[in-house]
């Protein structure tokens, strides 16, 4: 089973200013609602420590696997829980430069495994809600810059 989730939010600054606020990892408790610890060595092939805290949902930390780290235009990881094909979860930050001084951010999300069927519900609402609140949050704070 597979299920994906995917926002996105026009934010008004250039990619590498959204970018600079997307990976002040040391940041994110003062305005990050959605992840609250973000790790590591984070580039191509290392593992990271990340904790979220879903909208209305019990949090986790976990050790995902960067697959990419490019800037200002992608960053990506893929999880597991307990072991692949459980619940395996590959989350990516996407920027796309419009051309006229705005980006725009999509966080998306897709999920695979056996657990995905129990867990739509979840995924459909807190997990959702966190990427809306976190895309909202991280606007204001790149904004408030300018």
């Amino acid at each position: 089973m597979a299920k994906e989730i995917k926002t996105e939010i026009v934010i008004n600054a250039v990619p590498q200013k959204v970018w600079n606020v997307l990976v002040d990892f040391d940041n994110y408790p003062n305005w990050n609602p959605f992840i609250k610890l973000l790790k590591g060595d984070v580039k191509a092939g290392n593992q990271i420590t990340v904790q979220i805290a879903p909208h209305e949902a019990k949090g986790m930390t976990f050790k995902p696997e960067v697959l990419a780290f490019d800037g200002p235009k992608e960053f990506r990881w893929i999880g597991h829980l307990l072991f692949r094909g459980i619940f395996d979860g590959e989350h990516k930050f996407e920027l796309i430069d419009n051309g006229n001084g705005t980006t725009t951010l999509i966080q998306s999300e897709k999920f695979k495994g056996i657990l995905v069927p129990l867990l739509k519900g979840q995924l459909d609402n807190n997990t959702k809600r966190g990427f809306v609140l976190m895309n909202e949050k991280l606007k204001e704070e790149v904004e408030k810059n300018l």
